[in-house]
């Protein structure tokens, strides 16, 4: 057919009818650039019901039709002007890499390079599955000659690498009669990561000296590893055991020994991808947590001179060699920051298998997952294996819903049950723990929210304890 009418069939179902999308698929089958607006559809009614008076007054009746020619005629001008107007340029503003579940703002600009203004109602195709969006759509005019800006925010909720299409814009003729759907801008890239907040606020912190804020405890050092570096002014936090006495009496203020601990050494974090990951806490998986949790103490590591690397298991596997120096981090970020929990089980022994294949050197494996009591036959002998040549840390995720519900006060039998339930449930964890404990693991079972805290305690511990 002449029309372009390519034998595409449209779907319409009776109980979600929807007019304007009906419409839209229309105009794309049979190309026509342009849509009326509800302003010449009003005036199109206006002038059908005008039609009404030349039957009580017939003399009235050329002067009605001469009304119609001349509000087509009009029409059909606006309409041409409308076509033979350029799109109007844009740039889109955006950073390459965003955080996971923090509000961000994107900008749009728009150059009119035209002698007449050009009003826009304006929708970027943001990444719909991978982001929520607010302040959109919106309608600008942009002046003859001149540019005007306009911003929306965005929230990223899934990570990985996701592509904006280019920006939806709907121009206005003159009269605003009719509309022209224009797709204009180029595609851009954009990374969504693990959120950094958790980080630069252990940097701040850190470099205030109040790591205790976020849960981090120093000890006293002890145990091998421990080299006297230098001599400084006593800060608020340090040991007694760190002043130097006779520094301070020959000064005259408190004068305290800096230590420097043990470097050269390589941990190694095996990350669970499995289904057990899928798990949900407030808005983040399971998953996003170890990630977060991961990263953290991946930079703790790195600060303190050891090698850091990654291995995935349980659905996709990726590997990252342990390495120290600058850029680890982002190298260690970038290999995993699209990762997602899959509905594949764990299959541990596979990957103690992996580890002890390539990585030869001893370590401290931190085993990032969320343990069943079914776990315990496939887990034990894959931690009996790996602790053979490496120290094993098991970071298991407890869910804060089960510990909430025992808080909860006893009614009635349906909760008296769920009580119970739930304490059997719990006492099986445990005793997995424990067999694992005696399999030669080192376990923590934290809550999402503090397992960045317990895992730096429990490297920090076990590095000045010498046990590295």
């Amino acid at each position: 057919m002449a029309s372009g009418y390519t034998g595409r069939k449209i779907p319409l179902n009776p109980l979600s009818f929807n007019g304007d999308a009906v419409f839209n698929q229309l105009r794309r089958m049979i190309r026509f650039p342009l849509s009326p607006t509800s302003r010449l559809l009003r005036d199109l009614a206006g002038w059908t019901l005008l039609g009404l008076v030349p039957t009580i007054w017939p003399e009235l009746t050329v002067w009605w039709l001469l009304a119609g020619i001349l509000l087509v005629a009009m029409a059909l001008r606006d309409a041409a002007a409308l076509r033979r107007r350029p799109p109007l340029a844009i740039e889109r503003f955006i950073a390459p890499a965003l955080p996971l579940g923090a509000w961000r703002p994107v900008r749009l600009r728009f150059e009119n390079r035209q002698a007449q203004s050009a009003t826009l109602t304006v929708f970027d195709h943001y990444p719909t599955a991978a982001a929520d969006c607010a302040d959109l759509p919106q309608t600008v005019t942009v002046e003859p000659g001149g540019w005007t800006e306009l911003s929306y925010r965005l929230r990223p909720v899934v990570r990985g690498p996701w592509w904006f299409a280019p920006v939806q814009v709907w121009l206005a003729s003159p009269r605003d009669w009719w509309r022209r759907d224009d797709r204009i801008g180029e595609p851009a890239l954009v990374r969504i990561y693990p959120d950094f907040a958790a980080i630069a606020r252990y940097i701040r912190l850190a470099a205030e000296r109040r790591e205790a804020l976020m849960g981090i405890h120093r000890r006293r050092r002890r145990g091998e590893g421990q080299t006297f570096l230098q001599l400084r002014e006593y800060r608020i936090g340090d040991s007694l055991r760190q002043i130097d006495w006779k520094a301070t009496a020959r000064v005259r203020k408190p004068i305290a020994r800096d230590y420097q601990d043990e470097r050269n050494q390589t941990v190694l974090f095996l990350l669970d991808c499995s289904r057990r990951m899928r798990a949900q806490d407030d808005d983040l998986s399971h998953f996003d947590h170890a990630l977060n949790a991961m990263i953290l103490l991946a930079y703790v590591a790195l600060r303190q001179g050891d090698a850091v690397g990654v291995q995935s298991f349980g659905g996709e596997q990726r590997r990252l060699a342990p390495r120290s120096g600058p850029g680890r981090l982002t190298a260690l970020i970038n290999t995993v920051y699209d990762l997602q929990p899959t509905l594949e089980p764990p299959d541990y022994a596979e990957a103690a298998q992996l580890v002890l294949k390539r990585q030869r050197k001893r370590a401290l494996i931190v085993l990032l997952t969320n343990l069943r009591d079914e776990d315990q036959e496939e887990l034990r002998p894959a931690i009996t294996l790996l602790s053979r040549r490496h120290l094993v840390l098991i970071a298991n995720l407890r869910e804060p819903a089960l510990d909430e519900l025992l808080t909860q006060p006893v009614h009635d039998l349906p909760q008296a049950q769920l009580y119970a339930t739930v304490c059997h449930y719990l006492l099986g964890r445990e005793r997995v723990q424990e067999d694992l404990r005696h399999c030669g693991g080192i376990l923590l079972d934290a809550p999402p929210q503090k397992l960045p805290a317990a895992m730096i305690n429990q490297y920090l511990d076990l590095k000045r304890g010498g046990r590295l």
